[in-house]
């Protein structure tokens, strides 16, 4: 089969080479899913970079333990282990692999029967595949510091990605005014997905609002903590999904401090994996949420879209597929 394999940490996007590999055998309790579209997450590159360091301890230090790295696919069962009772050859599914071996990154992957969900017929591989990490970190975001409610004044910071498109979708559920921070090119595509009101980050402050945010939703944390609450409500919350590691830490830190200071309270999420996979795929199937997706591209240009995705240029999801998907 065809796949993103490597032996060693790389340095740049463009150093990953698409090669012939042995096409993995699921074990008893496994699914082997014949990938027809991918997505490009954060992650993927963390794996395929070993950055940052921390996570060499779990990856391995000098040499990666994951040699296929890739996360978020859409696909077709094409083979079932002896165990496994929930599902059958030709299911279409969907799911994101970081829980299993990962392995998106190639024509087949193997996982467990838990780790994917079932594919409305009416809804494209290349849609679904979008879905799995970041609508789930969305989701997770707009309601780890409580329900979402009418009224709500909310900010998402990187709104122009897969976080910024799934979160207004689902917070639009509701009567609440989003706000999505990124760079000018990429307005015009994020009101069309939902947002009241845009803001580029290179000519403007979003932190020196008049109108300060019951809820800011963060894929960058570029700034200290306490920096935040200057744009937040009296009560409001400040949630990160990604960015420095380092203010991640600084974060969990002097979070509770500033709760107790000023009542305005700080959290991380941490990705539950493939967490309300179900209620996803059935508000595609119903058209109550969609995928803004940036290609979709052939599965031969992973080298290029990474590099792409890596500089932020993207606008929602980039998405790759394999030569003989259509759908």
């Amino acid at each position: 089969m065809k796949a993103a394999y490597t032996d060693s940490y790389l340095q740049q996007p463009e150093q990953l080479h698409i090669s012939e590999v042995t096409t993995p055998e699921p074990a008893a309790d496994e699914i082997r899913v014949r990938v027809k579209a991918v997505s490009l997450n954060d992650f993927d590159w963390g794996i395929v970079a070993g950055k940052p360091w921390i996570l060499r301890f779990f990856l391995g230090w000098r040499r990666p333990k994951v040699r296929i790295s890739g996360c978020d696919i859409a696909g077709v069962i094409d083979r079932v282990g002896a165990d496994v009772t929930r599902w059958q050859a030709g299911d279409r599914v969907f799911g994101d692999m970081s829980g299993s071996q990962f392995g998106g990154f190639a024509e087949f992957v193997c996982c467990s029967e838990s780790a994917v969900a079932a594919l409305p017929e009416n809804v494209e591989y290349s849609a679904a595949a979008g879905v799995p990490q970041a609508a789930v970190l969305a989701w997770q975001a707009l309601t780890l510091k409580g329900p979402l409610n009418d009224g709500l004044r909310i900010l998402i910071n990187g709104a122009g990605g897969g976080v910024g498109a799934y979160g207004v979708q689902l917070a639009k559920a509701f009567d609440v005014h989003v706000t999505g921070v990124d760079k000018a090119a990429k307005h015009v595509q994020m009101r069309s997905w939902g947002f009241d009101a845009v803001v580029d980050y290179q000519a403007e402050d979003f932190i020196a609002t008049e109108q300060p945010y019951d809820l800011i939703i963060d894929t960058k944390t570029d700034r200290k903590p306490w920096q935040y609450c200057r744009g937040l409500s009296p009560g409001g919350a400040y949630v990160t999904v990604g960015g420095k590691l380092g203010l991640h830490l600084l974060l969990l830190l002097f979070a509770p401090l500033i709760r107790i200071v000023t009542g305005k309270r700080l959290g991380i999420v941490a990705l539950h994996e493939n967490e309300n996979l179900s209620m996803f795929a059935r508000l595609l199937g119903e058209g109550k949420m969609s995928t803004p997706i940036d290609g979709p591209y052939p599965f031969e240009q992973l080298p290029q879209q990474l590099r792409y995705f890596l500089d932020a240029r993207h606008q929602g999801k980039v998405v790759l597929v394999m030569a003989d998907t259509d759908a």
